[in-house]
């Protein structure tokens, strides 16, 4: 075509390189398959020729290198190093057994070591036994712990330092415990019963070199796996670390050591140019978008406590920027106790903050069955003992794997001096991340507040006994953040200073919380409802032990004060604590249940004598006496009196034997039983003294009886309420006051059994569909136990297939508690032996009540859920956790159930519920196998639950008296033991504690705690009267700690020869409030002049 030609052109295409004609195929690529290459690059079949061949330059293993010596502990038996030592070992070698399961194997080791090695970065002794392992100098020092096998959490690697290279030999010691970090389970699965006869293989003890430029293209290869895996389908960073990586496949030759730096050059790519010798000061470049810090969670045993400690303060000498957080004081005593030098290693690092404690308290406790009391102990003693060891309290409490979290919390939390809160358990997203380039990810990706805040918070390790960090998690962060410093498609990580830090940040940036959303109420999970009620003999222990220490303090408290009748006792606060912290450990949510028993077995036997001791300064000629306690002697002479520990005015029914030594008694007793054996006091405490004392029948009780309508039907009534039983169901529940039947036509109540076989995890889980096989048992041999008038009961049995159920249903002739209108309780006592496998007891009635929520008791106060099934968030909670009660009710009325030991509850549109056994078999192959004894009672009550006295009759259906045979009057003892303390004004406002201070010293400083709660939910105004027992000098609100926030004015009463001190307290819903009373000698309360109070102020006595 005509035109003139640009020259220039022509000379630029002459110059170029670009080719005229191109012969080949081009570059393109199939990317799934070269993804799916990248498998092939370390392991599996190619191992021979791949990556994993150069990893290890050399490796020895003969006895001129490395003499083993090994001494197998007798039994299950756990010795001491010190022990130990002192034994007497045998040769051993490399591919020995050894076990059975959960013995103890103590290892000398003697290494020597080549001299030609001293060329080599590092040297290491391999040990891998199979199951976990720790480290010793030759002096008793843990340094670090070892995981076999080949699992994620593998460590079996003991670098050797410069210092022992040198010497060219190296003496040291090892212990190996025969489990894993899943204990031994039989086939593997997790949750399985244990093998109780496992072996373990040495399958490694090796000095290795380890060839550092592999490895650390291993790490390389890993963080470019992890962003080709994690980051979406087609973006540059994505495709151009698969490109990086499938090209480093292609210039590694096994037989070329050159090309493994060729390699690590490649990768320089992603991560940055020199990015390697920078170490720890990587994190000092770019921004800050995701905060890491170490985790090690819950579930471990003493030694697992030292194998993992130690193993981080190995990886912090080693990764300065290394920040590992530990919870629960229980396990920093463990180390103080058993690993002295561990723990001062421990507490260097606190020093230099790199170990951070956390928490605040004793254990990771369970959220749900603690009591309020017993949550609020698990912060003060841990607090308390982080305080005394590491001169601070902790910022931050921490519940990362609790199975839901109480409403009660956060001022709990606030209340023992925390600032903020951690837990995941309701996403299940990081626990035990391992610090992939996902695990960051996520912190983006699922973070449902990116609009408050774009900082997240990752806690990564090997969690459940796994040893928690691992320098590969560590080696692949330094990877991620290099990346990062260069490319805008990962988040930003850094090693924070402290998980403190990350919540002050985001105080910081939402304005102190006020950008956050809120929740109100409890975090219910929705998963391991099963948990509620696993091991009876446990959730029973564990509320028993709790009221045990309650009534110890509240005895203890007064037997010092008043020094009756034994000047030299003292507050025994040292022997409390002490039950007080096994109690805590057991609230730990993997708690291990054989020891948990053990435990609980010791917490009574001493709890007792506790009581016993303080008991004898109150009563000097005082014994106990119950069914379980018959009296020895009494020289034929005495009276009944029962300490009423709680601050409630109240009548019992209480059971007396009458034979032997006791049967003078039998004046004191209403009704006896048909052979004389036993009797049935009424215990009187109408003004809500310390002291209940027997009485015949008042005005105002209601005589029972019991009457037979016909074969197998018998019919419970007094003035207030009537049970009819009919063919081996409850038929009938009456109200006779308002005439109301409460059963609906045609439905029935009693026990009931269904299916029990959770999707996986046997004993924490129970699934909505087990609702579906319900098959109701009938009552069988029902006769009459005890005819009235102060008690009427029958006796009945149930049969069903390997097990026995024997109830006692009883009626008395006084009401639930002593407020107008209230009704009696049916109380249900039960002794079963339990031989099932996957099935669920539970008690339930039909109710002619109609209400979209029931109201279940809780830490301190209540909480309503839904009878319903609107929302998926609605049916979830078709099996739920209360304390003492669940109720249900509508405007004029409502039934509630008593428990003294269960934890499980259910109310499915009118049908109440309460679970009474389970039989998993996994990870116990016999849950609940055996006897069982327990109670519970229902209790029909005029009013809604909030105008009840629901939670008053509940928290006296778990408060038995302390009934004692006194010798001679009890007159002066009436004198003597008048309450020192009432709550007056507002009928929701419970004392639930009295105790000595923390920091008393018995005689040289005395101070009194009281913690009060709001019970209801709604606003009060009480008085808090305080007897002329007591002369208080001085009275503060405190908080959970004790530490003094306010001072309160101390208001004299005209009632001066009852009252000689009044304080006004007000109180919001649910609140917990903790009073300090500081008491001088009795008479100076008003004449010291530090005493803060308003003018002279007269209060009803009557208020």
């Amino acid at each position: 075509m005509g035109g003139n030609h640009d020259p220039k052109i022509i000379q630029q295409r002459t110059a170029s390189s670009y080719p005229d004609l191109n012969s080949g195929s081009g570059a393109k690529w199939v990317k799934s398959l070269t993804k799916n290459r990248l498998s092939t690059f370390n392991g599996g079949h190619f191992s021979d020729v791949n990556l994993s061949s150069v990893l290890f330059t050399h490796r020895l293993d003969g006895p001129e290198f490395v003499k083993l010596q090994v001494w197998s502990a007798p039994g299950l038996t756990k010795p001491t190093f010190e022990e130990a030592m002192k034994q007497k070992y045998k040769p051993a070698k490399k591919g020995d057994s050894f076990g059975p399961s959960w013995t103890n194997h103590w290892w000398k080791v003697h290494v020597t070591i080549p001299g030609y090695w001293a060329q080599y970065e590092r040297v290491q002794f391999e040990f891998d036994p199979g199951c976990e392992a720790m480290i010793f100098t030759t002096d008793g020092t843990p340094l670090q712990g070892i995981t076999g096998g080949y699992g994620g959490d593998r460590r079996v690697e003991f670098i050797l330092t410069p210092e022992v290279r040198a010497q060219g030999f190296h003496d040291f010691v090892i212990e190996s415990s025969c489990n894993g970090m899943f204990g031994v389970p039989w086939n593997g699965d997790t949750i399985a019963p244990p093998d109780m006869n496992k072996y373990f293989r040495l399958a490694s003890a090796d000095l290795v070199v380890p060839n550092q430029e592999a490895w650390g293209l291993l790490w390389d290869f890993t963080t470019l796996r992890e962003l080709v895996d994690t980051l979406p389908g087609n973006t540059a960073l994505q495709n151009k670390a698969l490109a990086i990586a499938n090209e480093i496949m292609n210039v590694f030759h096994k037989g070329d050591p050159s090309n493994i730096r060729r390699a690590r050059v490649l990768a320089e790519d992603i991560f940055g140019k020199g990015w390697e010798a920078k170490g720890a000061d990587v994190y000092k470049e770019g921004i800050e978008k995701a905060q890491i810090i170490g985790l090690w969670p819950y579930r471990v045993t003493q030694q697992k406590v030292a194998r993992s400690w130690s193993t981080q303060v190995d990886l912090m000498e080693r990764y300065p920027e290394h920040r590992f957080v530990a919870s629960q004081a229980q396990q920093f005593k463990w180390l103080e106790q058993l690993y002295p030098p561990l723990f001062e290693r421990v507490k260097a690092k606190i020093q230099s903050g790199q170990f951070h404690p956390i928490g605040g308290s004793w254990v990771e406790n369970d959220a749900n069955m603690p009591s309020g009391e017993a949550l609020a102990r698990q912060m003060i003693f841990g607090q308390r003992y982080f305080e005394s060891r590491f001169g601070k309290r902790c910022n931050t409490a921490w519940l990362p794997d609790t199975f839901g979290l109480t409403g009660a919390l956060p001022q709990l939390i606030r209340g023992a001096g925390m600032d903020y809160f951690f837990t995941q358990k309701l996403s299940c997203h990081t626990y035990t991340a391992q610090a992939t380039v996902g695990d960051v990810n996520k912190g983006i990706i699922n973070h449902k507040n990116l609009e408050s805040s774009d900082t997240a918070l990752l806690a990564f390790g090997n969690g459940d006994g796994g040893g928690g960090p691992l320098a590969k998690m560590l080696e692949n962060l330094r990877r991620i953040r290099a990346v990062a410093n260069h490319n805008r498609e990962l988040p930003t990580v850094s090693m924070g200073r402290s998980v403190d830090e990350f919540f002050e940040d985001i105080a910081k940036t939402s304005q102190e919380g006020a950008k956050l959303p809120n929740w109100r109420g409890e975090l219910y999970l929705e998963f391991h409802r099963g948990t509620y009620t696993s091991h009876g003999s446990i959730k029973k222990g564990n509320r028993k032990s709790e009221i045990l220490l309650r009534d110890i303090e509240h005895v203890a408290t007064l037997a010092s004060l008043y020094k009756l009748y034994k000047r030299d006792y003292l507050y025994p606060k040292k022997r409390i604590d002490a039950n007080w912290e096994k109690v805590l450990l057991n609230q730990c949510a993997g708690m291990v249940y054989e020891d948990a028993e053990k435990l609980y077995a010791e917490v009574r036997k001493d709890g007792e004598s506790l009581l016993e001791e303080a008991f004898a300064a109150l009563f000097p000629k005082s014994l106990p006496i119950s069914q379980g306690t018959p009296l020895k002697s009494s020289g034929g002479s005495g009276d009944l009196v029962a300490f009423n520990t709680t601050f409630f005015p109240r009548r019992d029914v209480v059971k007396i034997p009458l034979r032997g030594a006791a049967s003078h008694l039998k004046s004191k007793v209403v009704q006896t039983s048909a052979d004389g054996s036993v009797g049935y006091a009424l215990m009187d405490n109408s003004r809500g003294e310390n002291l209940s004392i027997p009485s015949g029948l008042y005005a105002d009780c209601m005589p029972a009886s019991v009457q037979s309508s016909g074969p197998q039907s018998f019919l419970l009534r007094n003035a207030s309420l009537q049970l009819t039983i009919s063919d081996g169901r409850i038929t009938s529940l009456v109200d006779v006051k308002l005439n109301r039947e409460l059963i609906p036509k045609g439905q029935t109540g009693g026990l009931v059994i269904f299916q029990d076989r959770p999707n996986y995890w046997d004993a924490w889980d129970v699934e909505i569909h087990h609702l579906e096989t319900a098959q109701p048992l009938k009552f069988s041999k029902v006769s009459v136990s005890a005819p009235g008038p102060l008690r009427a009961s029958v006796d009945a049995e149930v049969k069903y297939g390997n097990s026995t159920i024997n109830l006692t249903i009883s009626l008395d002739a006084i009401a639930a508690s002593l407020k107008p209108n209230s009704r009696s309780l049916i109380i249900f006592d039960a002794i079963v032996d339990w031989h099932e496998r996957h099935e669920f007891l539970k008690f339930e009635l039909p109710l002619n009540i109609h209400s979209d929520n029931a109201t279940y008791e809780t830490q301190f106060g209540h909480v309503q859920r839904p009878t319903h099934k609107n929302t998926t968030w609605d049916a979830a909670k078709f099996e739920v956790c209360a304390h003492k009660y669940a109720d249900l009710s509508e405007f004029g009325y409502g039934v509630a159930f008593l428990s003294e030991s269960k934890y499980g509850f259910a109310c499915e549109g009118n049908i109440l519920r309460i679970s009474l056994l389970r039989a998993a078999t996994a990870p116990d192959a016999d849950q609940d196998q055996g006897e069982h004894e327990f109670s519970w009672a229902v209790m029909p009550h005029q009013g809604h639950f909030f105008e009840s006295d629901v939670p008053v009759a509940a928290y006296l259906f778990n408060s038995p008296l302390h009934v004692r045979h006194v010798s001679g009057g009890t007159g002066e003892l009436l004198s003597n033991l008048k309450s020192p303390f009432k709550v007056l004004g507002a009928s929701n406002v419970f004392l639930e504690t009295i105790k000595r201070g923390d920091n008393d010293k018995n005689d040289s400083e005395t101070t009194v705690i009281l913690r009060l709660y709001e019970a209801y939910g709604g606003h009060a105004r009480v008085a808090l009267n305080i007897g002329c027992q007591l002369s208080v000098q001085k009275a503060f609100v405190t908080n959970l700690l004790e530490d003094e926030l306010d001072e309160l004015n101390i208001l004299r009463a005209d009632d001066t020869e009852h009252t000689a001190a009044i304080l006004m307290l007000e109180f919001r819903g649910f609140e917990v409030k903790t009073v300090k009373l500081v008491i001088g000698s009795k008479g100076s309360a008003y004449s010291a002049p530090q005493v803060k109070r308003e003018s002279w102020v007269t209060v009803d006595k009557d208020f």
